[in-house]
């Protein structure tokens, strides 16, 4: 299965209608969101627009309705941290980097995607990768995510522009 990861998206409904685009071309059934997703209407875009499933924490430009992110059916909200298992693999997530350290507090992970520095970014600690798909919206650098291939364990960095 291929696992699509996006961060820092800042409302930038053109660049998250390019990247579900490409979502829908290439069979991908889950997005994991690494914040800033920011208001509801882009929140509502993305449950609209995405088939998947897709889990999504809290970032620091936070203006949607927390609360109401239940409303969405295919999405999941884990508030500042999310750990789940996917293909038997353990996921962490979060937004900012300093959280890295909190989200293994609670046990080893093999995989931690984390946004905010909006700088896409593939790393091996050991036998974990850390993994930030750089910023969706495109401020400060270009717009990029990440692509993972669970079964192959494939990891890649996209830029937008050249897709």
């Amino acid at each position: 299965m291929k696992i699509v990861i996006i961060s820092d998206t800042h409302d930038n409904i053109t660049n998250l209608k390019k990247c579900l685009d490409w979502c829908r071309q290439n069979d991908i059934q889950e997005i994991i969101c690494c914040g800033d997703v920011t208001t509801d209407e882009t929140l509502e875009f993305l449950a609209g627009n995405f088939a998947g499933f897709v889990r999504l924490v809290k970032g620091n430009a936070v203006l949607f309705d927390e609360e109401g992110v239940g409303k969405y059916g295919n999405i999941k909200y884990y508030g500042r941290i999310g750990r789940f298992e996917l293909d038997g693999k353990m996921i962490g997530v979060c937004h900012e980097p300093f959280l890295i350290d909190y989200v293994l507090r609670h046990g080893p992970c093999d995989l931690v995607f984390y946004g905010h520095t909006h700088e896409p970014w593939i790393e091996k600690r050991g036998r974990m990768h850390v993994v930030n798909p750089g910023t969706l919206g495109g401020t400060f650098s270009k717009a990029t995510f990440a692509v993972w291939e669970t079964e192959s364990g494939k990891l890649e960095l996209k830029i937008l522009e050249k897709l």
